[in-house]
């Protein structure tokens, strides 16, 4: 972090999201699902810093009670942006059920990973009604183990976060004059009283300065680090296609 230059790379993100609005959604709004941390509070704050309030749309998307619901209108009104609430949990209900009527046994995972699918399926909607372009709200440290899901969270039009690393993002948002509890809220997994931490048996800070200076102390942490990152690498790369050649 000694190096990293937060008003520089806070201005060159404001330039290249006005930049990738310009050719690929010229007027077009930024629709950012707000969760109330701090990915989607500093994608917000760039965008409104690029484009204006009154091109960001907010959507918040709790699944039944969402008990830090509070965290995400925080940041709307600080922002002042528009935004909508939307609750999956009748879409989210309607698959597993479903599923298990058709005679599948669901999984945990399948539980975890449900939700942000219909999550960036309903911005999507929302984003073809309202002349917009969803933001990708995932950081570099989390797409770098995996810490994502795919075509939930880890799906969008434009990734403003994706090459800067979870204590960077937090230094913008900081600068960005956004509200400390929401840059330092401690991410969970939403279904129990673990945090995304507990889960990865790491600290975010320990990852990030092994993925900016290839220095991990810890030889248990670092092979473990490097397991995830292979085995997750595949979700940041295009889908393979079989290459026919015709004759």
């Amino acid at each position: 972090m000694q190096n990293f230059d937060v008003k520089k790379t806070t201005a060159e993100a404001v330039k290249w999201i006005q930049d990738w609005f310009e050719i690929n959604g010229k007027g077009c709004n930024a629709v950012i699902g707000i969760s109330g941390g701090k990915d989607s509070s500093v994608v917000a704050a760039l965008c409104v810093e690029a484009l204006g309030k009154d091109r960001v749309i907010g959507v918040l998307m709790p699944n039944g009670e969402q008990p830090d619901i509070d965290c995400s209108k925080q940041l709307v009104a600080h922002l002042d942006i528009p935004f909508y609430t939307c609750n999956v949990q009748k879409a989210v209900d309607g698959v597993l059920e479903s599923l298990t009527e058709s005679g599948v046994e669901i999984t945990r995972q399948t539980r975890v990973n449900l939700p942000p699918r219909i999550r960036m399926s309903t911005l999507y909607a929302l984003s073809q009604s309202m002349n917009g372009r969803v933001a990708n709200t995932c950081n570099l440290s989390e797409d770098w183990v995996g810490y994502s899901t795919r075509y939930g969270d880890a799906a969008g039009d434009f990734a403003p976060l994706g090459k800067l690393t979870v204590q960077e993002v937090k230094a913008i948002g900081k600068y960005l004059n956004l509200p400390v509890n929401l840059v330092e809220k401690v991410p969970s997994d939403g279904l129990t009283d673990r945090t995304d931490e507990d889960n990865l048996g790491f600290t975010y800070a320990v990852l990030d300065k092994y993925i900016r200076t290839g220095v991990c102390e810890d030889e248990a942490t670092k092979a473990r680090i490097d397991r995830l990152h292979v085995m997750n690498e595949f979700k940041l790369k295009p889908i393979p296609c079989y290459e026919y050649q015709p004759k």
